[in-house]
């Protein structure tokens, strides 16, 4: 039977509702507690153990992910089977993060006393703020809902956005007060976008050695367009005899001298280059490259060491083969 599009979407937006203000509450409430639980987590000196069972376990594996890829050492354990041998893995320098809507998930009660005998911290997130999670709990989060959105009042809904969004706010506090950097992002993520683009460096991807076309200021017009013919590049760089740039010649300087009936035959590079052209340091992310081909409308751009001499060239297309833009 198909579903009643009204009724269908009066359910997706009473949905959103519910859910939109069981955060406005959950802001509402943070105080010194949410502080401690920062400065908690700044100060461990092993990981974040994350745990949590059935939807709770779900977020809490997403929120331990979070932590770990902005700065905060972070793993996910699940607690029926930190019962059978997985309590192993968290010790004395870590700091447990245990996430329960009602805070007596009988696998997540069981192994309590046992953090506690080992005097491992604990921070609770849970809705259960008279719970055995919350009394065993060094800190406790308020993350109580007034309703799910399930209109059965069961499937957690609201209680787990509401957990994720904690997580959040958790790890944007710690990502700030570490200083987390972009950088420091992309080392997490080497294989996203952010990562190539904050990772690859120009030595990385550009044109080297014979790749890179290279005349003398007094080379013919014929070799100077056999060289930049053959490398492909769309532009050719003229150099003196120790290697420093002294001007570019492009496939669009070519048409424009077509276009005013220029007799190429009898000139040099010295005569049709453009002087001190746009050049990048070898240093520099790839991501720059491609910010100051963009910036002056260019479409390949030469590579140069600290004194100035050309050691490669890079053009838009070998940036978008490297994922870079």
């Amino acid at each position: 039977m198909p579903a009643h599009p009204h009724q269908t979407l009066q359910l997706a937006r009473e949905t959103l509702d519910i859910e939109a203000n069981a955060l406005l509450k959950l802001k509402e409430r943070l105080d010194h507690r949410f502080v401690a639980a920062v400065d908690m987590l700044l100060g461990v000196q092993g990981r974040v153990v994350v745990t949590g069972m059935g939807k709770s376990g779900h977020i809490g594996r997403k929120i331990a992910a979070t932590l770990a890829s902005t700065g905060t050492p972070a793993m996910f354990v699940h607690p029926a089977e930190a019962s059978h041998g997985d309590l192993g893995m968290i010790k004395v320098v870590d700091v447990v993060l245990a996430i329960s809507n009602s805070g007596e998930s009988d696998e997540l009660v069981a192994i309590l006393p046992v953090l506690k005998r080992q005097g491992v911290p604990l921070i609770a997130m849970t809705g259960g703020l008279t719970s055995a999670l919350a009394r065993h709990a060094d800190v406790v989060l308020d993350c109580s809902v007034d309703k799910e959105a399930c209109p059965l009042n069961l499937a957690p809904t609201a209680s787990t956005t509401a957990q994720l969004a904690m997580g959040d706010a958790l790890a944007v506090a710690l990502l700030d007060a570490r200083g987390f950097k972009p950088e420091d992002f992309a080392r997490s993520h080497p294989g996203g976008s952010l990562g190539r683009r904050l990772l690859t460096h120009l030595s990385d991807v550009m044109r080297k050695g014979q790749d890179v076309p290279q005349v003398s200021p007094d080379a013919e017009f014929t070799t100077l367009m056999r060289e930049m013919s053959s490398k492909g590049l769309g532009a050719t760089s003229i150099t003196d005899a120790d290697g420093r740039v002294l001007g570019v010649f492009t496939d669009g300087d070519l048409r424009r001298l077509i276009e005013k009936g220029v007799d190429l035959r009898a000139l040099k590079a010295s005569d049709v280059m453009h002087a001190n052209p746009h050049t990048i340091a070898q240093s520099a992310l790839a991501v720059e490259a491609a910010e100051l081909m963009e910036l002056h409308r260019i479409t390949s751009i030469l590579v140069v060491d600290d004194h100035g001499r050309l050691c490669g060239a890079i053009n838009s297309n070998d940036l978008m083969r490297a994922k870079v833009i």
